[in-house]
């Protein structure tokens, strides 16, 4: 899987906040709720039990994660093409405007003007130029676009 640094440094923190931060503090209220007593009826510990978990999976995934991806960084050819990591600013022919990053699949989450670089609009676009139209077809229908712009973060 592809990502950009900014991507990659986000996934590194989240790991590092996991780790340092909410597992432990989770693993503290379930020895806490624990030492209550009777576990059968007690919220408080099957709720951060399940929490423990949660971060447990979601650390393993990330370390596997990480180790897996291949960082994508600027370089010079990319400039006036759409390409991974480009900031794409389109119009359709109602003059509707969209601004976008086209980035690998673990940076879109809770990310807004991210898009997947498997989507159909950032395939529809790759490689193409300012100036350039391309028509995207998606479930809602087929939509043809003029791109604008195309910014890299260098």
């Amino acid at each position: 899987m592809l990502i950009t640094p900014e991507g990659l440094e986000k996934l590194k923190t989240e790991l590092d906040e996991l780790w340092r931060v909410e597992r432990p503090d989770t693993t503290a209220k379930v020895s806490w709720a624990a030492s209550l007593g009777d576990r059968s009826e007690n919220a408080d510990y099957h709720y951060n039990k399940k929490r423990l978990r949660e971060i447990d999976r979601r650390i393993l995934y990330l370390r596997k994660c990480i180790d897996d991806l291949k960082v994508v960084h600027y370089a010079p050819y990319q400039e006036g093409k759409v390409m991974f990591g480009a900031w794409v600013e389109i119009e359709n022919d109602k003059g509707k405007q969209m601004r976008f990053r086209i980035v690998g699949s673990e940076e879109i989450i809770n990310t807004p003007n991210y898009i997947s670089m498997d989507s159909p609009m950032a395939m529809a676009l790759l490689n193409k130029e300012v100036g350039d139209e391309t028509t995207v077809k998606t479930g809602a229908g087929t939509f043809v676009w003029r791109i604008r712009k195309i910014e890299y973060q260098k």
